[in-house]
């Protein structure tokens, strides 16, 4: 599949997303086992829920199999699936970092040194990061770095995260958005033979 239909597949679904307000992150097609997967990734500030994630993979189903979705996915089989964003995504939009203020972070730098810290702020320029100090000698530090000065960056996985209680305090949305191994996921089958 090439990423001139990824991108038709986005233009076709993002308007969808964006009546739902939520940023519709990445729209891949490819063969797992001889079956073609569409995989549809959302993010929003706050995070995504279920009930979301499944109200879009409906809209988002009946869309493609439609005379517009026919038009560009084709005719065929295909497995839809619908979800948030892993924490193993890489960080590469100023959303992203912001949506990932107080997470602890790994940034490859350009000149390919590595620098981890937490997000503090985030702006469109570039983010702030507090250093911890080195084998907990000393102060922490903070370091501003433009996101031109950034090669590649994830999030770390952290149990017990600075800031995960003032989330749980919020209530159950925020600590469903916040969770470190949340990934939702719903998969719905199409086929051609099924449409009415």
């Amino acid at each position: 599949m090439t990423t001139t239909l990824n991108d038709r597949l986005h233009a076709l679904l993002e308007p969808l997303a964006a009546t739902a307000g939520v940023d519709l992150e990445e729209v891949t097609l490819s063969k797992v086992g001889g079956r073609r997967v569409l995989d549809v990734v959302l993010d929003a500030d706050g995070g995504v829920d279920l009930d979301l994630v499944a109200e879009l993979s409906r809209e988002f189903g009946q869309l493609l199999d439609g005379p517009e979705g026919a038009a560009v996915l084709g005719e065929g089989e295909y497995r839809l699936e619908v979800g948030s964003p892993g924490v193993d995504r890489l960080l590469t939009l100023p959303r992203h970092w912001r949506r990932n203020t107080t997470r602890l972070v790994k940034a490859q730098l350009t000149t390919g040194a590595e620098v981890t810290g937490r997000v503090t702020e985030a702006d469109d320029e570039g983010v702030l990061l507090e250093i911890p100090p080195v084998k907990g000698r000393g102060k922490a530090t903070e370091r501003r770095l433009a996101y031109t000065e950034i090669a590649k960056a994830r999030v770390q996985v952290e149990f017990n995260r600075k800031g995960a209680d003032e989330a749980v305090a919020e209530g159950p949305e925020e600590d469903l958005a916040d969770a470190d191994f949340e990934e939702f996921a719903t998969e719905a089958e199409f086929e051609d033979d099924d449409q009415a």
